[in-house]
């Protein structure tokens, strides 16, 4: 057998096979994170402002007008992904319409484990924010 072979076989010693799926476990776990990250926060606040009509395009021009900077919809349809993945929103496809090719609208809304998510996400940056020199009164 050749050792080009061999290393398909057998390519890692089974301590270094036993730490590499450890490293990939932890980042595995690290990706399921239910914290909200900050652009997710923004979106999920998004999604309970505009209520029924919380889709791609209207999520897009809000974050936009309320933030004043521009947001690429494919960051919002990942950010979307992502919380949806943690159970913070769900999704529905409405009716397909001529205007949009015969393609149907992805509405999202946020659950009641999202809007808890969003409550302590508040409590916890209030607390934080509470007592910094640098930003009493509304100073920065």
């Amino acid at each position: 057998m050749s050792a080009f072979t061999r290393g398909f076989i057998n390519p890692l010693p089974p301590t270094k096979y036993l730490s590499l799926l450890y490293l990939f476990t932890i980042l595995d776990q690290m990706t399921k994170r239910d914290q909200l990250g900050n652009f997710e926060l923004m979106v999920i606040l998004v999604l309970i402002r505009l209520s029924d009509n919380a889709y791609g395009v209207p999520i897009c021009e809000e974050l936009e007008k309320r933030t004043g900077r521009d947001v690429a919809i494919g960051s919002v349809y990942a950010a979307l992904e992502r919380l949806e993945d943690k159970g913070f929103v769900t999704s529905e496809l409405g009716e397909a319409t001529p205007e949009r090719g015969g393609r149907a609208k992805k509405y999202f809304h946020v659950t009641a484990r999202g809007l808890k998510e969003v409550r302590e996400t508040q409590r916890s940056l209030v607390n934080l924010w509470q007592g910094l020199p640098g930003l009493q009164g509304g100073k920065a």
